[in-house]
């Protein structure tokens, strides 16, 4: 029986049949039908935390499609319909002055604006529609390079560390979206490496702390809250204590945004900034004032309030996918001399995205450029 189980023959067919079986199986296997990935949902445990780059892998032209609105009934739009439909001569002059000065710009800056497409003129550099918008992209590209390079760039890969964190301040009207700034920042420190701790200086309003906890929670942060009511001052002291004993990289500390009356809230924050001082000497390494895009020039306005009280060193400005008045960042940047650092365009935590003035720019004034070229070809 053994010398037949060990025949060449014998051995030669079992080998055959091992090879039959396993193409077999191989067949089998790639003919399965292959079931689709399970969708997130809001009850999916990865869906209720969309706070990491890999859950929020936001397309590159989510700035654009946040301009959306500005550019296809704001003042760019009625721009491009200017332009795209006169010769240049004084009744242009004329219309662009009153475009400008209408949009949401600040009177400041349409005068800026206004001047430069002139003094261009002059020098008989504009022989077209397109060439006065590019005019335009050109002065806003200015006014952005010209805040940007007063500051230090806030470099999110390079702060804390050393037993020393970085304290960031956020301060803000109430609705602005001061809260979800400070959980998208924090969610993208932590997944920059860093140890983050929310202070949760908004005290006077009910749900504030709350909903800070909810993004600490999302963000992995650690939160320091006291009682309804309590001092905010006293709140983010100790936050700052704790994120240098604690070894902390990054401190974030909210405010509040409505007292009683304005005269109440810049004192508040006064007081704010000096007992930080007292906690950590060179604190706040960053005053970030959120602003409200929709609220157009009244954000000029708020935003001049506010830097009157404090030092505010960079503008976050929010919903600018919500509003066709995205061109008052333009007057935040000019009446200021503040860069913008951030800008919101979705609620997604990729969708608070670092301000690049010519990624901004291109965004805003390229397709009405280029729509303006072919106008001026086809004339």
């Amino acid at each position: 029986m053994n010398e037949y189980l060990h025949s060449p023959l014998v051995l030669a067919a079992l080998a055959a049949a091992v090879v039959v079986l396993v193409v077999v199986v191989v067949l089998l296997v790639r003919r399965r039908p292959q079931l689709p990935a399970q969708p997130a949902t809001e009850e999916s445990p990865g869906a209720s935390v969309a706070v990491g780059p890999k859950a929020t892998a936001t397309h590159p032209s989510a700035l654009g499609a946040g301009l959306q609105k500005t550019r296809s009934t704001g003042f760019i739009a009625r721009l491009g319909s200017l332009v795209g439909r006169k010769t240049i001569d004084d009744q242009l002059l004329v219309e662009l002055e009153e475009i400008l000065f209408t949009a949401d710009i600040g009177a400041r800056t349409a005068e800026r604006l206004l001047t430069r497409v002139k003094d261009r003129l002059a020098r008989k550099e504009l022989a077209n529609g397109a060439a006065v918008l590019q005019a335009l992209k050109d002065e806003a590209r200015a006014i952005f390079v010209a805040a940007t390079e007063k500051s230090t760039p806030l470099d999110l890969a390079n702060v804390g560390g050393r037993g020393k964190p970085f304290v960031l301040l956020v301060i803000g009207v109430n609705g602005a979206g001061k809260t979800t700034t400070i959980g998208k920042l924090g969610a993208k420190w932590r997944d920059a490496g860093k140890r983050v701790l929310f202070a949760a200086g908004d005290t006077f309003r009910a749900a504030a702390t709350e909903q800070l906890a909810v993004w600490a929670e999302r963000a992995s942060a650690d939160l320091v809250r006291g009682k309804e009511g309590a001092d905010p001052s006293a709140v983010i002291f100790d936050g700052i204590r704790r994120g240098i004993a604690d070894g902390h990289d990054v401190v974030i500390a909210d405010t509040a945004g409505r007292l009683q009356t304005k005269t109440e809230l810049m004192q508040e924050l006064q007081k704010v900034r000096r007992v930080i001082q007292k906690a950590m000497p060179d604190a706040p390494h960053e005053t970030l004032l959120v602003l409200d895009a929709t609220n157009g020039q009244n954000a000029i306005s708020q935003a001049t309030l506010f830097k009157e009280a404090v030092q505010v060193t960079g503008i976050v400005l929010t919903k600018l996918d919500g509003t066709a008045k995205g061109g008052v960042i333009l007057g935040i940047c000019e009446e200021l001399g503040v860069p913008v650092r951030f800008v919101g365009v979705g609620e997604q935590v990729d969708d608070l995205r670092a301000f690049d003035p010519d990624e901004f720019v291109s965004a805003l004034f390229d397709e009405a450029i280029q729509e303006a070229s072919r106008t001026d070809d086809a004339a």
